[in-house]
């Protein structure tokens, strides 16, 4: 299966859905990412702090060994930790990712959070920029940035992240930071975009969605970010749902059902109380 691309403000392009790899470690997880990849995802999204940077690039490794797949099809994304920030520990960091992934280069480094109590977030951001200039690192982000922290790093660095990675499903929409991110051309990927426990399989909307198209409640869910132009990452270790996840480009939503998903917005619609703006992640 071949899925359509977006372009990143960079000029580089990413498959318009990718894989999560949070919790996927050891032996098993392992398996998984090969199996994600054997049905055909060609984004892998990793992090420091998901203790998994070996275990994605051996995974990798042996696909692309295996399958004689050209490396430059299979973008590799991980994310700077918080505890990082520094500027010099953020270039030291994003060294120690690569050599962890096993990469020449990482495709796609963000910040994981941007610990605005701490406050050096702007550091880490100028240390992206000049991991890019040397050719550690192709493409730089964030993730879970607010509108206000991404003027300010742009404002400070003049340089426009390329992705913003945020929780966003069908109870926390994210119409105004959507907004932001068109003003600004950024592209929104989508972490936790079936709402974990909170999936909202059993909406009316979703439902009748689902039958009227002959697919899944969570095909649909998946199938409504790509229609709102954001770039979902859905995990699974089992194979079929694997499978499932990746194929929804075969089938599109009626606009009002769109405009019906995302009005199931919640006040109460956060996963957890993980504001970006107080939360802080180490």
């Amino acid at each position: 299966m071949t899925l359509p691309t977006v372009t990143l403000n960079d000029g580089h392009t990413l498959p318009a859905l990718g894989f999560g790899t949070y919790p996927l470690v050891g032996d098993a997880g392992g398996a998984a990412i090969r199996a994600a990849l054997d049905h055909g995802y060609r984004l892998l999204d990793s992090a420091v702090n998901y203790e998994n940077e070996g275990v994605v690039g051996a995974a990798l490794r042996g696909f692309l060994t295996e399958t004689g797949v050209a490396r430059g099809d299979v973008t590799v994304q991980t994310k700077l930790p918080g505890r990082h920030h520094d500027f010099d520990r953020a270039l030291a960091s994003g060294e120690e990712s690569r050599a962890r992934l096993g990469l020449d280069r990482i495709d796609v480094l963000l910040i994981h959070w941007p610990n605005p109590i701490t406050g050096k977030y702007r550091e880490a951001w100028r240390a992206l920029v000049e991991l890019r200039e040397r050719g550690v690192v192709r493409t730089i982000g964030v993730s879970n940035f607010t509108p206000r922290l991404l003027d300010e790093i742009i404002e400070d660095s003049g340089v426009v992240p390329a992705i913003n990675q945020v929780e966003l499903h069908p109870y926390f929409p994210q119409v105004d930071l959507l907004a932001k991110h068109a003003e600004l051309g950024i592209v929104t990927q989508a972490w936790s975009p079936l709402g974990k426990r909170q999936a909202p399989y059993g909406e009316p909307v979703v439902v009748e969605a689902a039958e009227r198209l002959g697919v899944t409640p969570a095909q649909v869910i998946l199938r409504w970010h790509l229609e709102r132009g954001t770039l979902p990452l859905p995990k699974s270790a089992t194979p079929s749902r694997q499978a499932e996840n990746l194929a929804v480009d075969g089938f599109t939503l009626l606009p009002e059902e769109v405009a019906a998903i995302t009005a199931l917005a919640r006040e109460d619609g956060r996963l957890f109380d993980g504001d970006p703006e107080r939360h802080e992640e180490m």
